[in-house]
């Protein structure tokens, strides 16, 4: 099962209220050099947006964020979702995960979530929100005691402190919603989408060589 955190340097968080969208959206952030999509559940147009990015751009690996229940779990799977990403976990939502047969990162804000995930044989984790529980000093402070935990930080992330981010020993990817601004998505500006997925690509490639 291919990681998550293997995908891209950068995986842009999307809300898209309208699914219309979806297709130019998910080919401009490919041409643009960042191929793994997560798209919330935070809106009505979500998973149709997902099964619509997952039947007409093969080369996009689309999956779900803001993902809270196994019904969220199995709707998600069900439209298409590749990846899935909780913003905190449960028991029943880790088992929902777990058995839904797609890569997944629990979210997690605290040494004793994250110790909780070890002990279950769980290394990889989504960090949120990452500059309100602490950032980078957090996280490097984490890798000393927990060398095993990898980490996507989102929640803040910013063009500006992501290659810091992936700077980290413990951080193998970001998550991150500058390259696709609401004004942009709403107006239909694909090619100012591409262009900003072009420049995250390139930024970050050459940072974390």
């Amino acid at each position: 099962m291919t990681s998550v955190l293997d995908l891209a340097p950068v995986i842009p968080v999307v809300v898209l209220k309208d699914a219309a969208g979806a297709v130019p959206l998910a080919r401009a952030l490919v041409a643009g050099g960042l191929p793994a999509i997560e798209m919330t559940l935070r809106t009505p147009a979500a998973l149709d947006a997902v099964e619509r990015i997952a039947a007409e751009v093969p080369e996009a690996v689309v999956g779900t964020g803001t993902v809270l229940t196994p019904d969220a779990v199995a709707s998600s799977v069900a439209a298409g979702a590749r990846f899935l990403v909780s913003p905190g976990w449960t028991d029943t939502l880790l088992s929902a995960m777990e058995e839904s047969g797609v890569p997944y990162l629990p979210g997690v804000s605290t040494t004793s979530e994250v110790v909780a995930l070890l002990e279950r044989g769980i290394t990889e984790m989504k960090f949120f929100p990452a500059q309100a529980a602490g950032g980078i000093p957090y996280l490097k402070s984490l890798s000393g005691p927990l060398p095993r935990a990898r980490f996507c930080p989102t929640g803040g992330v910013t063009a500006e402190s992501a290659p810091d981010y992936l700077a980290l020993p413990n951080v193998s990817c970001v998550g991150g919603t500058w390259m696709v601004p609401q004004d942009a998505v709403e107006a239909g500006d694909w090619d100012r989408v591409e262009a900003l997925a072009r420049e995250a690509s390139t930024l970050l490639a050459t940072r974390r060589a």
